[in-house]
């Protein structure tokens, strides 16, 4: 990077450090004061942890079908994409299935990054069949694609738009029972076998969004190792990049009892309610996990400890901020997504334009944690003390550049591309990045600072490039 480069970055994030705190407050305890009601309080007074149920283990694909047999399914939906049809994987799931004399369809045209469009095809695939269970075998978008399936066949009646979050969609509460879903994920990222949320490109605004509801959440998570070995280095570095930033945006998020505004009804209050103290447990441990193994499954396809790990701190991490929520890498992250030109990542085999979800989240967080660690700035250094820095003599206000060059350095030893610059984007284009992130309150309000349309520019901008 040039000098000057280098020191407008460096001014941008003097400037996002320095800027007047706008939040009410700068405690993040969780103490709660006695004697008030629900209907009194403009800020929620309480959190709920919804999570799938969990079976971890090597090989415990092959239980998949008697698992089916025992809920006494007849007719069973195997989701997955072009690619891992014709992977281990899947054939051990079949396998079971077969052993266990269960019916199944196979759809394998889930889109790899999913669209309003792919969601859609694979929804009217799940009406026609009337299946009585589902089994998604793939990353978070085979997962998401079958969630949002299951959903809207089960709820033939409903529009589209009806259960997709708000301001783009309606987000209607779900009331409808909605048939077992059985997840087996084959990356270590999005932990999308233990939450209620299914992302998409909406491609119309060219942004992305989602369904957010505990109703949609898998009936049972099956993690086994065994499925991590055949990911290529990139992949299972961009699916890091996701735990990592999971972990890090749950931990550091609004605490939960200053999130608004207090639901009426239990049925309406958000999966992602703010950190909390169970969340906080997943997140920190799932960090501690990122900072000793990730770096080692890059590097070795071979190394089944370090992958096995990784698997583990994608469910961690999914449990933490799957009831906890994300903020401003991953609200940022959805336009550098849906907003790609012609970056195509190294070791995706795709048709089309992409940047990895977990790269286009990575990518922004120095500055994220630049902005953010005014709000809290012990939990940003004690991150970044698990991420290796040496925080001895790091004075409090110093806490948001110790982070972000912790993550720089991680970053840089994984190869990943310098910056927003790097996956083709230039200046010209944070005005478009910044509209994209607008839509994104579900998780930007999650942000321990609130932020302007001016900050935002300015995270963007420091984003360009990262060494």
């Amino acid at each position: 990077m040039a000098a000057a480069s280098r020191a407008r970055v460096a001014h941008l994030l003097r400037q996002l450090q320095r800027a007047a705190c706008k939040c009410p407050a700068h405690s993040h305890t969780y103490s709660q004061a006695p004697g008030f009601s629900s209907s009194e309080k403009t800020t929620d007074y309480a959190f709920e942890m919804a999570v799938s149920n969990i079976r971890y283990g090597a090989g415990v694909t092959k239980e998949v079908g008697m698992d089916l047999q025992n809920m006494g399914a007849k007719n069973v939906c195997l989701m997955t994409d072009k690619n891992l049809s014709q992977l281990p994987p899947v054939q051990v799931v079949m396998d079971s299935l077969v052993k266990n004399g269960i019916n199944f369809k196979v759809y394998e045209d889930v889109r790899v990054e999913p669209t309003d469009t792919s969601f859609k095809d694979a929804i009217e695939f799940a009406r026609k069949g009337s299946f009585d269970a589902y089994v998604a075998v793939g990353g978070g978008s085979t997962i998401d694609t079958c969630k949002a399936a299951n959903l809207y066949a089960s709820s033939p009646h409903s529009e589209f738009l009806d259960y997709v979050n708000a301001p783009i969609g309606k987000g209607k509460p779900v009331s409808e029972p909605l048939k077992p879903l059985i997840a087996v994920p084959t990356t270590s990222g999005t932990g999308s076998e233990t939450t209620g949320v299914a992302i998409f490109d909406y491609e119309c605004l060219k942004v992305k969004t989602g369904i957010a509801s505990r109703a949609i959440k898998p009936t049972l998570g099956l993690i086994d190792p065994l499925h991590t070995l055949h990911m290529p280095s990139q992949v299972v570095a961009n699916s890091g990049f996701d735990v990592l930033c999971h972990a890090l945006e749950s931990y550091t998020a609004l605490p939960y009892h200053m999130r608004s505004p207090c639901p009426s009804n239990p049925i309406t209050r958000p999966a992602y309610q703010g950190s909390n103290p169970i969340s906080d447990i997943w997140a920190v441990h799932a960090l501690r996990i990122v900072a000793k193994y990730l770096k080692r499954a890059v590097r070795n396809p071979d190394d089944l400890e370090a992958r096995s790990n990784m698997h583990l701190a994608s469910t961690f991490a999914g449990i933490g901020f799957g009831n906890a929520g994300v903020h401003l890498c991953h609200g940022m992250s959805y336009p550098i997504s849906g907003l790609v030109k012609t970056y195509k990542a190294k070791d995706y085999n795709v048709d089309h334009p992409l940047v990895p979800h977990g790269l286009s989240v990575v990518l922004t967080s120095p500055a994220v944690f630049t902005f953010t660690a005014q709000m809290f700035p012990e939990r940003h250094l004690e991150t970044a003390e698990i991420l290796g820095a040496d925080i001895r003599t790091a004075k409090i206000q110093d806490a948001g550049p110790v982070l972000a060059d912790a993550l720089r350095k991680f970053l840089f030893d994984l190869n990943v591309d310098d910056g927003l610059a790097a996956i083709g984007y230039s200046k010209a284009d944070i005005p478009a990045l910044v509209k994209g992130t607008l839509p994104q309150e579900r998780v930007t309000k999650l942000a321990p600072r609130p932020q302007s349309e001016e900050d935002l520019s300015a995270l963007f901008e420091a984003s360009m490039k990262l060494y």
